[in-house]
């Protein structure tokens, strides 16, 4: 069974329309989305317990899911830092 908006929010909480609809197109599980999110809150247990790296719709729903926690170090409404040249 494929994911749906409701599954997807409660899964994550806080996506925005376009990354709820990546996580969906990916055609992955409830079981496929809770394996990427096991591994992105505990990749190293389960590397040390044998378990093997995530892989197909797994993978891509942590490509997806880490870009959106890397989106959440950005408080809203505040620009990026300049981006500095080095001398």
């Amino acid at each position: 069974m494929t994911l749906t908006r409701d599954d997807v929010l409660k899964a994550v909480g806080h996506a925005d329309d376009v990354t709820i609809a990546r996580i969906i197109a990916s055609g992955a599980t409830i079981t496929e989305l809770a394996e990427a999110q096991a591994w992105l809150a505990n990749d190293e247990p389960l590397m040390n317990a044998g378990k093997p790296l995530a892989t197909g719709r797994a993978r891509d729903l942590v490509d997806i899911l880490s870009e959106l926690e890397a989106g959440d170090d950005d408080e809203p409404g505040q620009p990026s830092p300049p981006i500095v040249p080095e001398e």
